[in-house]
């Protein structure tokens, strides 16, 4: 009697079985998770930002509410001429405290610009004693492919206050949203938004100050490099928050520089790109904090006649909305934005 197996029984129990099948299924590296073939099988579009000015398709904001009401009147401290709180990590560049309505007001002005240029707007929730949350640039950045979800640097004396936190609800949206998460900072980095900018499509540029480390600057900088993109850290001066205070790329050649506030080697790195220097009139910084919806047309702050000026004659078109309320919580129109998905 033969007791032996079918042969084809004999090719399943044995070790060689998967090296046998398994040829004939091989795993594909190409094309590149962010090929636009593969984000649309896999992910349902092509997501991310390859350069800060293409056309803006869909972006995040976060609109002021009852957390303003955390700023409190009576914390008014001359010295800084700002209400402020060391506890809570809030402060507020004004006398009175913020005009809640005003603010709204601004910044349905501002949501009516973008969705006005086409731009597809999601809001984000925000931590309850967090009035700083109106800032979404900071809480991501999104990349060719995906986001990267920073890492907030102010925390509060009791959970919701401070920006810590503000990373949870920016991934529960993304995630939400369906666009692939590259990276979370995490360990001991820090990493805020408004501190990072695209010069073009293979390099990219960083702030290094108090509110950005080395331990979060080396995790986008190994997503960025697997996608063959340049870092390149620009040091701040003093307590300088973000780069986005000093520079925003308003063409695909064209920047708006706020020269008092970066190293003399960087403006010769963006001289080296064929990159055109807009200088913000002295007096007008907060034109600086602007957005491009596509390239040479940027949403700007009112009130600076000859920074815009000296834009018309580089050839960007300006749409000047009002946002001076918004300003005194410490950040601009750039700040209020998170794009998501820019045409290359």
């Amino acid at each position: 009697m033969d007791d032996r197996m079918p042969p084809d029984e004999e090719l399943r129990n044995s070790d060689a079985y998967y090296h046998v099948v398994l040829e004939r299924i091989p795993p594909r590296a190409e094309p590149a998770f962010e090929a636009q073939e593969m984000q649309e099988r896999v992910w349902g579009r092509t997501w991310g930002v390859h350069n800060d000015v293409g056309r803006l398709r869909l972006c995040v904001v976060h609109r002021p509410g009852d957390e303003m009401t955390v700023i409190d009147p009576r914390k008014y401290d001359s010295t800084i001429a700002a209400l402020i709180d060391d506890d809570e990590q809030w402060y507020w560049r004004d006398r009175q405290g913020p005009d809640i309505a005003r603010m709204q007001a601004q910044h349905n002005g501002l949501v009516a610009a973008l969705r006005s240029e086409g731009v597809e707007v999601v809001y984000v929730d925000g931590p309850p004693g967090d009035p700083k949350a109106v800032f979404t640039r900071d809480q991501a950045i999104a990349v060719k492919g995906g986001a990267v979800i920073c890492r907030m640097g102010p925390v509060g004396s009791r959970p919701g206050y401070g920006r810590r936190g503000e990373e949870a609800y920016m991934t529960r949206l993304i995630a939400g949203l369906g666009m692939p998460i590259l990276r979370t900072i995490h360990g001991t980095g820090l990493l805020e938004g408004g501190s990072f900018c695209f010069l073009n499509e293979t390099t990219a540029a960083v702030g290094m100050s108090f509110r950005q480390n080395e331990a979060g600057v080396r995790q986008i900088e190994q997503v960025l490099a697997e996608q063959g993109v340049r870092l390149v850290r620009v040091p701040l001066t003093g307590h300088s928050l973000h780069l986005d205070g000093c520079i925003v790329m308003v063409d695909y050649d064209k920047a708006i520089v706020n020269v008092t506030r970066l190293p003399y080697w960087f403006l010769d790195l963006l001289t080296e790109l064929g990159i055109q220097v807009i200088h913000v009139w002295p007096t007008e910084q907060k034109a600086v904090n602007c957005l491009a919806v596509r390239p040479g047309r940027v949403i700007i702050a009112a009130g600076c006649p000859r920074t815009v000026e000296r834009l018309h004659r580089a050839g960007i078109e300006t749409i000047e909305i009002p946002y001076d309320e918004v300003h005194k919580n410490g950040g601009g129109i750039h700040c209020s934005t998170l794009p998501l998905v820019r045409d290359p």
